[in-house]
């Protein structure tokens, strides 16, 4: 992926809230906070501040994320990024230096990561015992 394909939603600086819905490729260096949902790629840059539910094709963060994500395909945690939140997508990549705290699922398809809620397709599966 080359800068040319990418779209910049928030500069550095710049703080939105609301529900983003696109395609391709975006990167936030902002703060947002909401909901994102794409079959693109999400960029949270070094300086960006995300509090959101994200549900997209593949989600790369660099900066810090409070929030769950769904990825039909990749995460990416990249050094010096902070993750606080659960993960649900069947490639994880987390580089050293990076800080992830939650719960990761790693058996997701593309149809759960489009039509669900994020803390549904996160939640463990209901047990089948009873007391």
């Amino acid at each position: 992926m080359n800068d040319s394909e990418t779209t910049t939603i928030l500069g550095q600086g710049s703080a939105f809230e609301g529900k983003l819905t696109f395609e391709g490729t975006v990167r936030i260096d902002g703060e947002f906070s909401g909901e994102v949902r794409t079959r693109g790629t999400l960029i949270i840059g070094a300086t960006a501040l995300v509090r959101a539910e994200v549900i997209a094709a593949s989600v790369i963060i660099e900066g810090e994320l409070r929030g769950d994500i769904v990825a039909s395909d990749t995460i990416e945690i990249r050094t010096p990024a902070k993750v606080f939140g659960n993960l649900n997508t069947p490639n994880l990549e987390i580089q050293k230096g990076a800080l992830f705290e939650g719960h990761c699922r790693m058996n997701l398809d593309e149809a759960e990561a489009h039509n669900s809620d994020p803390k549904r397709a996160i939640a463990p599966e209901p047990s089948s015992a009873e007391a």
